[in-house]
């Protein structure tokens, strides 16, 4: 048994009993009321999900399992020679709140290396679809494609123990994250390098090997294990994290709940912004015929923008009150490795000139940058120009925070989810609206 399983059920045993008081001695303490408008409006800040993996502080952006970005990128073990920590030590911190030791991160990096290999079906499969098939759809199918060897799935089968069927959901989640960064490769090799396939490297940890089978050299693997750790988790209640959790409720596997998790990540509404808001940024160096942007240009550009009723992308955020640190950390690689970047001058402009109009018009809660405002001009820069890809990238990193929540989410047995509804009669009644 690996550290990391031995650690996690030391972990579940302790909690397990604070949610059964939880349950049977204050089940009935109400936490909050729900308005009409959150009834319609997609139950926004309605307090009804539970996960101790992360959290959304309004000051000082994600937590993940209570500590800070800063603090999270500052305490993991680090690959020898590299600024950012190895995502598999950030696994380890996801399932049990503990910091790992190095060698517990270094047995974690070889455990996944022996779950990497993708089956040969998978690889039919995706060479089977369309090519021009969308990369999420086919990260999304391959995904699906190998329910047929969840353990979890045989667990079940087998006879179901609600106690003890969170290492059967454990050993899927790890599969699969194991898998993902070769899947994710594969296919845009495939779709985007003329099918040209790099051998996975087995002497490199997860972000190693990645930057490695895309055939981007260093130092995209440190993008890639900032990446993947920056958009692990966002509590959950975001559309791609309840998804997950949702069909996962419903005691299917961590192939059927991840490939639906990340079907939600596809919206328009969800993972697409950083794309968005990289074209975005891409039509405004056009406008400004590609000068070199100062304070007084890109200030007039800004207030023109927003008197003729557009907004700034990559600025406000629904809950945080200050810039995104995950902003914040591709800030800060930026200025070290492509301070002359065009593109990334035009981003830092923004960041100087954006938060003061946005201030001095009053109409923006969070006059900030949030994550998307920074994150498609790094993989611009290291020639990553398909923008269907991204939110590949992204799935890749989400995949850690969604399968950490539903192995937990398994091993505390929380039930089927089922919220009640209403009509709009009963809305109408309760609002004392005469008819």
């Amino acid at each position: 048994m690996s550290t990391l399983k031995d650690r996690l059920r030391q972990k579940i045993e302790e909690h397990r009993p604070r949610t059964t008081r939880l349950l049977k001695e204050f089940g009935d303490v109400k936490v909050g009321e729900v308005t009409i408008s959150q009834a319609i409006g997609g139950a926004r800040g309605v307090r009804s999900l539970v996960t101790d993996i992360s959290y959304l502080d309004p000051m000082e952006g994600i937590r993940f399992r209570g500590m800070t970005i800063p603090e999270t990128m500052a305490a993991l073990p680090k690959p020898p020679g590299k600024d950012y920590p190895y995502v598999e030590g950030f696994w380890f911190l996801l399932l049990t709140g503990d910091i790992p030791t190095e060698k517990e991160a270094l047995e974690l990096v070889e455990d996944f290396k022996s779950r990497s290999a993708i089956p040969q079906y998978v690889i039919d499969i995706l060479r089977a679809m369309a090519r021009d098939s969308h990369p999420m759809v086919m990260f999304s199918t391959a995904i699906l494609s190998m329910q047929k060897e969840s353990k979890f799935a045989a667990f079940y089968e087998a006879g179901y123990d609600k106690m003890t069927a969170w290492e059967s959901m454990y050993e899927d989640s790890t599969d699969l994250l194991a898998k993902l960064p070769a899947i994710a490769a594969y296919i845009y090799r495939m779709k985007f390098k003329g099918d040209t396939h790099i051998t996975p490297n087995t002497n490199l940890d997860m972000g190693g090997n990645f930057a490695h089978m895309m055939g981007i050299a260093e130092p995209y693997d440190d993008v890639a294990r900032m990446y993947f750790i920056l958009h692990s988790d966002h509590e959950s209640g975001n559309a791609s994290a309840h998804t997950t959790h949702l069909v996962a409720s419903t005691l299917s596997d961590a192939y059927y709940s991840l490939s639906a998790g990340l079907n939600a990540l596809a919206g328009p509404l969800h993972g697409l912004a950083n794309q968005e808001v990289l074209r975005w940024l891409q039509g405004v160096m056009d406008k400004l015929d590609g000068v070199e942007p100062t304070e007084e240009i890109m200030k007039k550009f800004v207030w023109d923008t927003l008197n003729g009723g557009q907004v700034i992308p990559g600025f406000g955020h629904a809950v945080l009150r200050k810039t995104d640190p995950r902003y914040q950390s591709q800030r800060e690689f930026c200025e070290k490795h492509l301070p002359n970047d065009k593109l990334f001058k035009y981003v830092d402009m923004l960041y100087r000139v954006v938060p003061d109009i946005l201030v001095e018009q009053g109409k923006a809660k969070n006059p900030w940058p949030n994550v998307d405002a920074q994150s498609g001009v790094i993989q611009w820069f290291y020639g990553l120009k398909d923008f269907d890809f991204y939110t590949v990238l992204f799935g890749v990193g989400r995949a850690i925070g969604v399968l950490a929540n539903i192995t937990w989410d398994r091993a505390l047995a929380y039930p089927l989810e089922r919220p009640k509804s209403l009509t709009t009669d009963m809305l109408e009644d309760i609002a004392g609206i005469k008819k």
